[in-house]
């Protein structure tokens, strides 16, 4: 049976409300189960300061045909690539705000499979996002591989003027309230406007929204008069999305709240020297340029030794983090830093919580956490930009993660 033809329509519009984003995998699959979206070939527009396109490293690959045991390995890095290792999603266009640069600008083509050595899920895409994390496998060494047409596209927040006489709600979400539309915690969302936008030149904490769309419309085409085909304009992610989603496509729209603000929270539980510290333990060395298979293949053999030393470490420092155990990690290449930073924390802690600090450190790698609090002004510019470029959808979730402040 056709997946489209067969396709059931919301009549209101239901939002749902989760703490954690990948929390909200358990509504995508409710939808896809009651027909509301397709089976596969499912298209998600992803607002976010993050791509959350990692992958559970450990976990085995047939996990995502056991619903339950997939959510449980689940957490807010790593709850889009499982769904399309299961074949339901083959396109993720990631809308970004301008302070959040982990992937390169434009298209991404790659496979994600069942690596046949470890049986965990991996991917083909030589990126660094993946690189760092140890996730790249050659196509050849992948089972069932599923392809994934990634978009990366910067959405800036819009100038006053250019939105003058645009009727656009603020803010997109609003507060949380029940429906009946059998949501199990719903809210509502504002409404877009023809997409116009110019670009704000960028000055130098979360909550999370998302949205599963069974029957959203195209996004509206720009006004020329105001919108610029540039980098960051509204008018140049219109454009992008257009080229992708028709008209009657299903696609799931994701907005996590840190699009418009957030904040890194290891700078907050580290001093500058500790984070400098991890920066150096976990620094990501890359491949040239123009590397070729074997130069990458050397590059994330190296870094998964890396990960694995810094991991067993952390872990032994768990059970005794005396003298002769720092000495003895401290010998190893690369690691006598960790000295100072275990001296660091103990002198302002009774027992630092090293599981935390390896998870920090994690983070420290070719890049950043994204680190960027937003003036209220520049809160509602992006609102706007948001309001230019998407319609209202036929579903939508909405969450917010507080272990990320919402700045």
């Amino acid at each position: 049976m056709n997946n489209q033809t067969s396709k059931r329509v919301y009549t209101e519009l239901p939002v749902w409300i989760v703490e954690d984003h990948h929390d909200v995998v358990r509504h995508i699959y409710r939808a896809i189960g009651s027909r509301h979206v397709p089976m596969k070939n499912i298209k998600m527009v992803h607002l976010d300061s993050h791509p959350d396109l990692l992958i559970p490293v450990n976990m085995p690959a047939d996990t995502v045909f056991d619903k339950e045991a997939l959510f449980s390995e689940l957490s807010i890095e790593n709850w889009v690539m499982p769904m399309v290792y299961a074949g339901h999603v083959s396109h993720v266009m990631w809308l970004h705000p301008y302070w959040a640069q982990q992937i390169k600008e434009g298209e991404h083509s790659m496979c994600v499979g069942r690596d046949s050595s470890t049986t965990t899920i991996r991917v083909t895409s030589t990126d660094d996002y993946f690189l760092s994390d140890g996730l790249y496998v050659p196509q050849h060494q992948l089972e069932n591989p599923k392809p994934l047409r990634l978009s990366v596209v910067q959405v800036n927040p819009v100038e006053r003027e250019c939105v003058q006489g645009q009727e656009i709600t603020e803010p997109v979400v609003k507060r949380p309230r029940a429906q009946d539309s059998g949501a199990e915690e719903a809210a509502a969302s504002g409404n877009g406007a023809s997409a116009c936008g110019d670009r704000l030149q960028p000055p130098g904490g979360s909550r999370t929204s998302s949205s599963v769309d069974g029957n959203a419309k195209t996004p509206r085409t720009h006004s020329p008069q105001c919108g610029k085909d540039e980098a960051g304009s509204t008018a140049k992610a219109v454009a992008s999305l257009c080229s992708v989603i028709a008209q009657d496509d299903s696609f799931i729209l994701d907005i996590d709240l840190d699009f418009f603000s957030c904040k890194n929270p290891f700078k907050e539980m580290y001093t500058q020297e500790e984070y400098a510290i991890l920066q150096g333990l976990y620094n990501f060395q890359k491949p040239s340029e123009n590397a070729d298979e074997d130069e990458v293949l050397d590059c994330v053999e190296r870094r998964n030794r890396q990960l694995e030393d810094l991991e067993t470490a952390f872990a032994d420092l768990v059970e005794d983090d005396g003298e002769e155990t720092l000495r003895g990690w401290a010998a190893n290449p690369g690691m006598k830093s960790i000295v100072r930073l275990v001296q660091s924390l103990r002198s302002r802690m009774e027992s630092p919580d090293y599981e935390m600090v390896h998870q920090a450190g994690l983070t420290c790698d070719y890049s950043e956490l994204p680190h960027h609090v937003s003036t209220e002004e520049e809160i509602r510019r992006l609102v706007r930009a948001v309001g230019l470029v998407l319609r209202p959808p036929a579903q939508t979730h909405v969450g917010h993660r507080v272990q990320v402040q919402f700045g």
